[in-house]
C-alpha cells in the first residue's frame, strides 16, 4: 500500500502572512517532521493561486483581503518545506479545492493501492473541501487528516471542520 501525503495550502500568507495566525504558525514544524518521513515521489501539494483582480472575483467578494497572489512571496511555499516537494507534484488552484490533483490522484490510485494523509491550511476551508472532493473522486480509498498538522482560521473552526470531516468517513488520526 503506497501512503501519500498530500499537503495543502502551506504558504506564507497562511502561515505568517496576510492571513496567518499562530496555529498556523505552530504546525510548521510537525508538517516538516512528516515531510521528512516520506519519499519525495509520496508528496503531493496545493498552493492557493490568485490574480492579481482577486477581489473582483466571488471570494475576494467574500474574503476581501488579498492573498497568495500568483507570484508574490505570500504565494510561496517556504523552502524548507517546498524542497520536499516535487515540483510537479505541486497543484496551483484557483479556489478552495483542486481538481486537478483529485484528478492525478484517482489516476494514481487505478494504477496502485494508495492511502492518503491531508495536512496543511486552513483546516476548514481548503483542508475539508479537499479531503470531500477527493473522498468523491475515491470512495475506496483511505483518506485521513492528521489534526496536528492542520490549522483551522479559528481553533473553534478547525474542531468543527474535523468533525465534519469525520462525519464524512474521513479518517481523523
Amino acid at each position: 500500500m503506497r501512503k501519500i501525503l498530500v499537503v495543502i495550502d502551506m504558504q506564507k500568507d497562511f502561515i505568517d502572512g496576510a492571513l496567518g495566525t499562530k496555529e498556523a504558525e505552530a504546525i510548521v514544524p510537525a508538517v516538516i517532521e512528516k515531510l521528512r518521513s516520506r519519499e519525495p515521489a509520496d508528496i503531493f501539494a496545493t498552493r492557493d493561486t490568485h490574480p492579481e483582480h482577486y477581489l473582483e472575483t466571488l471570494e475576494g467578494q467574500n474574503l476581501p483581503i488579498p492573498h497568495c497572489l500568483k507570484g508574490t512571496a505570500g504565494w510561496q511555499i517556504p523552502r524548507e518545506i517546498q524542497q520536499w516537494i516535487p515540483a510537479d507534484h505541486i497543484f496551483d488552484k484557483p479556489t478552495f479545492g483542486s481538481v486537478s490533483l483529485a484528478e492525478a490522484l484517482r489516476d494514481l490510485s487505478r494504477q496502485e493501492e494508495i492511502e492518503l494523509e491531508l495536512t496543511g491550511l486552513c483546516t476548514d476551508i481548503c483542508v475539508v473541501s479537499n479531503a470531500l472532493l477527493l473522498k468523491a473522486y475515491m470512495p475506496e480509498v483511505t483518506i485521513s487528516v492528521d489534526p496536528s498538522c492542520c490549522a483551522g482560521v479559528t481553533p473553534e473552526k478547525h474542531r468543527a471542520a474535523l468533525e465534519t470531516m469525520a462525519s464524512c468517513q474521513i479518517v481523523i488520526e
